[in-house]
């Protein structure tokens, strides 16, 4: 491992500041909402980075109507050099509580269990988290055990906002134009659904919201949902005999044909894909069940959704005065089909990590990114790690040390691009 730093690369960091400011900062986002972005908050986040930006000299730094930072650092060579993005969301996930974040720097992580102050049961543990292994000695960020940290993908946004810091105050750095992308509602699925491409103006771009430090995906889960609604016969019960037909039963008969070791989140892994029934609402007239369809390949989603319309009409034999309706909804592709086609940015993206000190590796992502729609939308765009772990979750954790590396790699990766062109 080559962990020679050029000189210009000995950042004074102000990730770790910048990161434990964020997090404090309550965004998270709401998938039961009708307004965009879903929660008014998120913009709270969105205006300090806007002021940092400013404050930086990035001087068109600014958040529109719909909660999106758009910025630009100029670029400072003569080259003609594709213009990047890099792009980081300011919601955190519905699934664990974000109100009240208060970080907690663990100096010096000795391998030992640490147990979060509010909450003695959550107890992160080498044990159950592997990774930890490889941070010893570094300083650990946690949450205090009753909220979520935040670090997705409040790391990437202060990993992007340390990397422009730095590019800003060294200009013997040579870099093409590079715009930055800050989102609302990627936990919620809706990320990028107002982005303006033609203001954005980028060529390539990378979001920087993974995982495991060294790593770099360029492959994403292919997604769909499904909306089964049913419709029952109603009946007054005390005299339902031979004519009551319950959509809710019927919805439970359909959720028991599902396999019981196949074909499900928790049965799977790699590049299985499943049918992940969502939700279920209703009363005996009328009741909807929300899945989530999920593959690495777009006719797997096709094979999986005909495996549940058929379970559907097997079930609805037995209910033949009800009916029902199978929407489907297409969500991201996976953005592996576009990324072949420019080899070039997985490539440099790659180059950037082993820069930074790391055996850089490829991995799938067991879900999407605002990049996996973006791609599509014309904007090829692999992910990048953060150093974040554990997340939507109180045990979600992340290192300063690690942090730090993804600041390097990002401004590696503007070099890269800067000699390459």
């Amino acid at each position: 491992m080559n962990t020679l730093i050029p000189a210009s690369l000995k950042i004074k960091h102000t990730v770790k500041e910048r990161f434990l400011k964020y997090v404090q900062v309550d965004t998270q986002s709401d998938p039961n909402s009708t307004t965009f972005p879903t929660t008014e908050k998120q913009k709270d986040l969105s205006r300090i980075l806007v002021q940092e930006l400013l404050d930086m000299g990035i001087e068109d730094a600014h958040m529109d109507q719909w909660g999106y930072v758009y910025a630009t650092v100029p670029a400072n060579t003569d080259k003609e050099v594709p213009v990047i993005c890099f792009c980081s969301h300011v919601d955190t996930s519905p699934d664990s509580s974000g109100t009240g974040v208060v970080p907690i720097v663990h100096e010096k992580y000795d391998g030992s269990d640490i147990v979060l102050p509010k909450d003695e049961n959550i107890v992160l543990s080498m044990k159950d988290h592997p990774e930890l292994a490889n941070q010893i000695g570094n300083d650990l960020v946690t949450a205090s055990g009753d909220t979520l940290l935040g670090a997705d993908d409040k790391a990437g946004l202060a990993e992007i906002m340390d990397a422009v810091h730095h590019l800003v105050n060294n200009p013997d750095i040579k870099h093409g134009k590079i715009r930055l992308l800050f989102t609302p509602d990627e936990e919620v699925g809706k990320g990028v659904d107002n982005v303006d491409m033609e203001k954005l103006g980028a060529d390539f771009g990378y979001t920087i919201d993974g995982s495991t430090r060294g790593y770099m995906q360029d492959e994403t889960f292919s997604a769909d949902a499904v909306v089964l609604t049913l419709h029952g016969l109603s009946a007054h019960p005390g005299f339902a005999k031979g004519r009551f037909e319950n959509a809710t039963k019927i919805a439970a008969d359909i959720l028991a044909r599902l396999p019981k070791d196949s074909l499900s989140p928790e049965t799977t892994e790699d590049k299985e894909g499943f049918i992940h029934p969502l939700s279920i609402e209703g009363i005996a007239e009328k009741t909807v069940v929300k899945f989530i369809i999920r593959d690495f390949e777009t006719a797997g989603l096709k094979e999986k959704e005909a495996f549940l319309e058929g379970a559907v009409q097997s079930v609805m034999k037995n209910y033949p005065n009800s009916s029902y309706d199978f929407e489907v909804i297409e969500q991201y592709r996976n953005m592996k089909e576009v990324l072949d086609k420019y080899p070039q940015v997985a490539d440099h993206a790659m180059e950037a990590i082993r820069r930074a000190g790391f055996d850089a590796k490829k991995d799938s992502i067991r879900g999407g990114t605002d990049g996996s729609r973006l791609s599509f939308m014309g904007l090829p765009c692999p992910n990048i790690f953060t150093g974040g772990h554990a997340y939507h979750s109180k045990y979600e954790w992340v290192t300063v040390q690690d942090m730090e590396k993804a600041v390097e790699t990002i401004v590696h990766l503007c070099m890269v691009w800067e000699e390459n062109a």
